[in-house]
């Protein structure tokens, strides 16, 4: 999720939003930290910074399979404020606004040590090398793969296979589909410009959400018997469905709450430990209504959804299945990452 710019790079300031068609902005940044290092970052404890927010549904599948795997220790992590300005994400929740470790107020500092006029959007989750402050990879799509597959040597004892690979054709054709309709697809009914182009991207939505109802009927889980990346993924745009894509970014056939199916596959991801630990709502509700005053020119921010209904029971465990495989949940969250009492159900 970018800042600083509007979405493709060309229109700056947060008012961009809902007034071009929507375009994902590729990563410009796509080096990767690999255990043998061959792009010149190898994988190594305390050497890299982990930037998110906690409103943006692409950081968070990174939050998430940091806790699942069990890399706290080795990976610090930064946290954004979910309301930023037009020059980018800022460290406004940390004292003095700065971040404690990288010593900056804003994200785009990193990117410019990086490159200098680098002309695109200011995204998060992002990777920053510590001891030079310089941005690493904003590649969104990569990141949590390469935590679930180089990162092994630093992962706790018990963690889960999250990207197994005798399913990771079917994890990524599973993926493919999701990417394209459900996770962009919210955005670009969002942001539409146009009637026709709202109700392509609104009917896609739910054609694809509608054909993984068979398949989570079932199955506890997407692919497998056990939580995997795809899971990961279609959660955080899950997640937030009721709470912003359904009013904010018209996504609003139905609710969530009125699929049995998936609500339920929802609410048993939530429930597990490493999932709904990470979901700040009150985050997620601030970023999408008031930075994205293209849409949402008043700024105002709605009251509901009531949250009480996530922690409800789900009854998946009767499909069986085994949330994290041969391994174990993670333990309690780290110190200091906690979610706010007024951003939890």
């Amino acid at each position: 999720m970018s800042g600083g710019t509007g979405q493709d790079g060309e229109e700056r300031g947060n008012s961009a939003y809902g007034r071009k068609a929507f375009k994902r902005s590729r990563s410009h940044f796509a080096d990767r930290v690999t255990a043998d290092g061959r792009d010149g970052w190898p994988v190594e404890a305390g050497r890299y910074r982990l930037v998110v927010s906690r409103a943006c549904p692409w950081a968070s599948r990174a939050l998430v399979s940091r806790r699942l795997l069990g890399l706290e220790d080795a990976l610090s992590l930064a946290v954004a404020d979910p309301v930023q300005d037009d020059r980018s994400w800022r460290f406004t929740l940390d004292p003095d606004g700065r971040d404690p470790v990288l010593g900056i107020r804003y994200l785009s500092e990193a990117y410019d040590k990086r490159e200098t006029g680098y002309p695109g959007g200011v995204s998060v989750p992002a990777l920053v090398d510590v001891a030079s402050g310089a941005l690493v990879t904003n590649d969104f799509q990569q990141i949590t793969l390469d935590l679930a597959t180089q990162w092994t040597a630093l992962h706790r004892a018990g963690a889960p296979d999250l990207y197994p690979e005798k399913l990771r054709d079917e994890i990524d054709e599973v993926m493919a589909g999701v990417y394209q309709d459900v996770n962009n697809g919210v955005y670009r009914a969002g942001f539409a410009t146009g009637q026709e182009e709202y109700e392509a991207a609104c009917a896609g939505v739910f054609r694809r959400l509608e054909s993984l109802v068979p398949r989570l009927e079932r199955q506890r889980y997407l692919v497998g018997d056990t939580i995997t990346e795809a899971d990961i993924r279609l959660f955080t745009t899950l997640v937030r469905f009721d709470a912003v894509y359904h009013g904010h970014f018209k996504c609003n056939r139905y609710k969530l709450t009125e699929s049995a199916v998936l609500w339920g596959y929802v609410r048993d991801l939530f429930q597990t430990p490493g999932f709904g630990d990470t979901v700040d709502f009150d985050h997620i509700k601030r970023h999408y209504y008031q930075v994205h005053t293209g849409v949402n020119p008043t700024g105002i921010v709605p009251l509901g959804p009531d949250l009480a209904g996530w922690l409800t029971p789900h009854h998946r465990e009767e499909l069986g299945g085994r949330p994290f495989g041969d391994g174990t949940p993670p333990g309690p969250v780290r110190p200091g990452e906690e979610v706010p009492a007024r951003g939890r159900p």
